[in-house]
Order: structure tokens, then sequence, then C-alpha cells
């Protein structure tokens, strides 16, 4: 076994805790990566409250991470030390369902290993994060970072990026597209980046009336506040591919009202139960979807039409010795837009 250092869910305290942690000697087809950088995903909050009441297993956090290979197991041709990588929330899946076979192993129905808390499919370990100074990964689930993408506002668009990323290409948005995102937080700040890049026309959807500087400097062409009934009914209608990004339960009536005849709200940030009015989807045969991370092709395409297009997220970069009080700060919505760790202090 390998050992390294990183950040480990307390059972006592629920907080997290710097300790040695090991890593599995490298398979014939694993990459050893030096996590250099490691994005705050709010899916990261949810682990370690779920892990308050379940506290038997190890709960290392982290599934957005780049860094630099270290180490190459012995048939590994596509990486080799030194190659700067990015690695996401999946790290492996059964390869054989069809979902695999297309492409989409992050709806394996197998369920994918994810980066942490799945269960590896050979040992049967828990996963442990990317809170860490070394990851150990199958080399199919590791990704090149494009030259020129800054490593650390890189980090998000391996878990926020992609997951706003394949709903957009699956809808077909792109010029002459147009785009409302509801939400501007980690996943929505990429959406409209994305979108604009794209070429769709982009409005953001919030409650805030003071985003709007905010929303305009990403990219968006317009702007609506979500409690104004004037704006909302001047927008009805109006969207053919609505992306809503917020975490909390809410009304989504208000939402695909805005959808355009034959368009789209998809539900990306909250996933639990809704309630909806067929009508609502009836007039104007509207559709309601989600998406849930990417697989690895459009993960990759997603990296490299960042590169091309200067897309990274907008970050706050901390020492990952303030993890602690990022995710008291994420817990808050008191972040602009995605805190990242930088894992160097565990040197």
């Amino acid at each position: 076994m390998r050992t390294t250092i990183g950040w480990q869910a307390d059972p006592a305290t629920h907080a997290l805790r710097r300790t040695h942690l090991l890593r599995r000697d490298l398979r014939p087809d694993d990459v050893a990566v030096r996590v250099d950088y490691c994005g705050v995903c709010f899916s990261d909050l949810h682990a370690l409250r779920a892990h308050k009441s379940d506290a038997d297993g190890a709960l290392v956090p982290g599934h957005e991470f780049t860094g630099t290979v270290s180490e190459v197991g012995s048939a590994v041709t596509g990486f080799a030390p030194g190659d700067p990588v990015a690695v996401g929330n999946i790290v492996d899946s059964c390869g054989t369902c069809p979902m695999c076979r297309a492409g989409q192993e992050n709806f394996c129905r197998g369920f994918p290993t994810l980066t942490y808390g799945g269960t590896d499919r050979r040992d049967g370990a828990t996963t442990l994060g990317g809170y860490s100074r070394e990851y150990v990964v199958r080399d199919t689930f590791v990704h090149r970072l494009p030259a020129g993408l800054d490593a650390a506002g890189a980090a998000p668009l391996l878990c926020a990026g992609v997951t706003v990323w394949e709903p957009l290409r699956a809808l077909g948005v792109g010029p002459g597209s147009t785009v409302a995102v509801v939400g501007l937080g980690g996943l929505g700040h990429l959406a409209v980046k994305l979108a604009a890049a794209l070429g769709a026309t982009t409005t953001v959807i919030s409650r805030t009336p003071d985003k709007a500087d905010e929303a305009y400097g990403l990219g968006a062409d317009g702007f609506v506040v979500s409690t104004d009934a004037a704006q909302m009914e001047a927008v009805r209608d109006r969207f053919d591919v609505v992306v809503d990004t917020v975490s909390a339960p809410h009304d989504l009536t208000p939402y695909l009202r805005t959808v355009a005849m034959d368009g789209t709200l998809s539900h990306l940030g909250h996933l639990g139960p809704v309630t909806v009015e067929t009508t609502e989807l009836l007039i104007g045969r509207k559709r309601l979807s989600s998406a849930g991370s990417g697989g690895r092709p459009s993960t990759a395409a997603l990296l490299g039409f960042c590169a091309e297009h200067g897309i990274t997220a907008d970050i706050e970069l901390l020492p990952s010795s303030q993890v602690n009080t990022a995710l008291e700060r994420l817990e808050r919505n008191d972040v602009r837009y995605r805190f990242v760790l930088d894992m160097s202090d565990l040197d």
C-alpha cells in the first residue's frame, strides 16, 4: 500500500481532520496523480451530513481535481510522469452495459464507481476522494488537462462544468438558441459561460437583483428577477432551454412557463422529488428533463472546448488547511462561485 496525507471526516466532530491515508499499490492500468487542486462541491456537504448518522466507514470527500502524474502502471501507455491531468467524480464503471458502451459511464447500469464513497470493483475497498495529496485511479478515467487552462480554475469543470455541459450539448444548444439559467452559483455561472460560448442568447433568472452585473460579466445577454411578476411574464414561452441549477427544493412552475414551445426545462440542482402540473407541460409540448455528471467522451470534449474558449470556473483558492472554513461558508452560500483547495500544504 501507498501512504499519503489527506482530510478525513472525524466521526466525533463531523469536521475534517488531517491524517495519513492508504492508497492501493499501482495495478498495471493505474495512474498515480499528485493532487494539486481540488474543488469543493455541494455534494461534499451532503456526504458529510449523511456521514453523521453512519460513521463506520472512512470518508474523504473531493471529486473534481487537477494534478500531475507521478507514476504509472506497467500497462499504461497514454500517460507519463509529469503530465498535467484531471479527474472527475467517476473512476470506474462496468464498461459493458449499453450506457457504458455509449460513452455514458455516468449512467452505468451497475452504478459507476464514485471517486469517494464508492466501492472499488476489484477489491471492494471504499474509495477515498481528492481532498488528499495523491490519488490512484484507473487510466481510462484520467483526462489530459489541455495546455492553457489554469489548473486551479479548471478543477470544477470536472463536476460542475460537465454537469451543465452534457444537457446543453444533448439539447442542441448553439447559435440561434435561447437559453435561461436559473441560479447563479457553482453550476449556474458555468452554465452561463458555456451557453454564451456555444453561441446561444443567454439570460440569467435570479431572485437577487444585485446579481445583474455579475450575470452580464459572465456573458449573459439578459437578466430577469424571478420575484418580479412583470419580468417573468415578459419572458413567458421565451426560452428553448432552461437550465435550473437551484440546489434547494422549489416550485418548477414559474420556470416551466418561461420554456418555449417544444422546449425543455433541465432540472439539475436539486436531486429529489418534484411535483408538476401536467398542464404546464401540455401547453406548449414542453419537456422536463434532468442530467448528472458526464461520461468520458463529453468530459474530454468539455475540456477541449474550455481550452479553446478560455473558460474556467470563477474560484476562491484556499489552502487545504482551510477546508472546514470553506465547507462552512459554502453552506451559507458565501462563495463566488466555487472554492478550490490548494493541496500543496499537505507536503
